[in-house]
């Protein structure tokens, strides 16, 4: 498949990136630069600004899926969601996060007291931005929610998948590695199972 990631040179977009190469797809790596791109087989890196609709829209025309490895803070709802639309890409998918997760029937992890208050924004706009992509009508859309610690670790493929619920492990633990977050964004990919829908991935 053709696959187009802005936020390539990220933390998360980076390993994305190289789940898929490893897979054999022919990814687009996006960023404002690319240089910081790793060099891969089957990727092309090239520069675009995620802030810019009308070239980003260019840049994913063409691909079988476009995903979206970009902070909130950092970006615009209306932009991304546009810019898909307005590329054509069958399917748009979107690194999310843990915050719009529940903890209760009703209760988003964000609006916990003990959520870290330097978090707070980002999660929130991350928030918004999913209840904004539930209001979209002409896009076939994925957000994919890490678990609250979510950072750099090994890629093991043995996870759990989960809904709107937070997952924890064992001994009360969430967390999720960017590689196995990267190999459960490759299955959907590969193997559509939450269509207009957010899901999650944990150990």
């Amino acid at each position: 498949m053709k696959i187009a990631i802005a936020g390539a040179s990220g933390r998360a977009g980076s390993c994305i990136t190289a789940e898929l190469a490893r897979r054999g797809h022919h990814v687009t790596g996006i960023a404002r630069n690319p240089d910081k791109i790793a060099k891969l087989p089957n990727v092309t890196a090239v520069t675009g600004d995620a802030n810019d609709r009308a070239g980003l829209a260019r840049l994913w025309a063409g691909h079988d899926a476009a995903i979206s490895s970009i902070h909130f803070l950092a970006s615009d709802a209306e932009t991304l969601i546009g810019a898909a639309r307005d590329s054509g890409v069958p399917r748009y998918l979107v690194v999310g996060g843990a915050g719009s997760l529940e903890v209760a029937p009703g209760v988003r992890l964000v609006t916990t007291p003990n959520f870290p208050q330097q978090y707070k924004a980002e999660a929130e706009k991350g928030a918004a931005f999913l209840d904004r992509l539930g209001r979209e009508k002409g896009l076939n859309w994925t957000f994919l929610s890490p678990s609250a610690l979510f950072d750099f670790g090994s890629r093991t493929g043995k996870f759990r998948l989960g809904g709107e619920q937070l997952l924890v492990d064992s001994v009360g633990k969430s967390w999720i590695s960017f590689e196995d977050f990267a190999v459960a964004m490759a299955d959907e990919i590969e193997r559509p199972a939450h269509v207009r829908a957010r899901f999650t991935v944990g150990y």
